[in-house]
């Protein structure tokens, strides 16, 4: 990385946004010149960036000049109207929303699995759903030595992965059922707080979520199995940050727990955690604010042939989110 790069971030004010103004400052990615873009009701806010306020513009089709890199986190609708306009200012837009993600022109990246894809890229790339990205992080390395076939899988995820609004109400209801009243609820179709709600975006006529075929759709994309398969159930529970995902993968060839352990050890952005005598398995709570992915509860699948099961957490609004997506500008950056 030998120049500095004018960096956008559309999408600046959300949780996303921040994380990736921080993702690029701990990292020191070489930023000559930031621009933060919003909406127009969030233009003129200043935000901090390595010390000095910068202030929030609005996000329009001419507000790309002299960027580089374009770092989307403002929904897909937002994406799809403004990235081309990104691109045709000359800018390579690195995309969080699932507007591009199975689009065959544009790369779907995670670093650690596909980083050579990032070359084919026609100024748009994106990053995968965040469940996708974190369970992959273990199922690559135990593909590469195994085969994987196909997995099931639950998810327990966090509030944080439906914006900051969603945050404020798993508060506001803690606090106001501590107080004895009624929760307030405006985000999810049932109370969060001590609950858990099987439902993540919308149902599809399969009966499946649009969230829960991500895993089998995207999954075959990044690995390049067009065979994968994944049957997944998607659940939001009340925790602030990170997800965790129960996975149960069956592979081509037999698998051992030494020697998946000894797999997933040499992984880059993941630790095994994995002393179930001590307590120690991963937990979202303490994954939260990390770079790295946790995997733990290795075992043999006792339902199915070379089948193993694990459990696997990652902080969704970095791993699944904002590193990644700076993770792939460094890519770009290096070349």
């Amino acid at each position: 990385m030998g120049r500095n790069y004018h960096v956008a971030i559309a999408g600046a004010t959300g949780a996303v946004g921040i994380e990736m103004m921080r993702v690029l400052e701990r990292r020191h990615f070489p930023v000559g010149k930031l621009t933060l873009l919003a909406s127009a009701k969030s233009a003129g806010k200043k935000l901090d960036f390595q010390g000095a306020p910068v202030e929030v513009r609005e996000l329009t089709s001419d507000a790309f000049g002299g960027v580089d890199f374009a770092l989307f986190s403002a929904g897909g609708s937002i994406s799809k109207e403004f990235a081309p306009a990104a691109v045709k200012a000359g800018a390579v837009v690195v995309d969080n929303s699932s507007a591009f993600r199975l689009d065959p022109d544009v790369p779907l990246v995670v670093p650690e699995v596909n980083p050579d894809a990032a070359r084919g890229h026609k100024g748009i790339l994106a990053n995968p759903n965040c469940t996708t990205a974190i369970t992959l992080m273990g199922l690559w390395p135990l593909h590469q030595t195994f085969g994987v076939k196909r997995l099931w899988a639950s998810s327990y995820q966090a509030v944080s992965g439906s914006g900051a609004k969603a945050i404020e109400e798993l508060k506001a209801q803690v606090e106001a059922l501590a107080r004895g009243e009624e929760p307030p609820r405006a985000v999810y179709p049932w109370q969060i707080a001590f609950n858990v709600i099987p439902q993540v975006d919308a149902f599809l006529d399969t009966g499946y979520t649009k969230e829960e075929m991500k895993m089998e759709n995207e999954g075959r994309k990044i690995m390049g199995l067009p065979g994968f398969r994944a049957s997944v159930t998607c659940v939001r529970v009340p925790v602030y940050r990170a997800h965790s995902v129960a996975v149960s993968a069956e592979f081509e060839r037999p698998v051992s727990v030494a020697a998946a352990r000894a797999v997933l050890e040499k992984a880059p952005g993941l630790r095994v955690v994995d002393e179930p005598s001590k307590n120690g398995y991963p937990v979202p709570l303490h994954v939260a604010g990390k770079d790295d992915c946790e995997i733990g509860r290795l075992r043999l699948d006792c339902a199915l042939d070379n089948g193993l099961s694990f459990w696997i957490c990652g902080d969704q609004l970095l791993k699944g989110a904002a590193l990644n997506a700076v993770q792939i500008a460094e890519l770009l950056a290096e070349k």
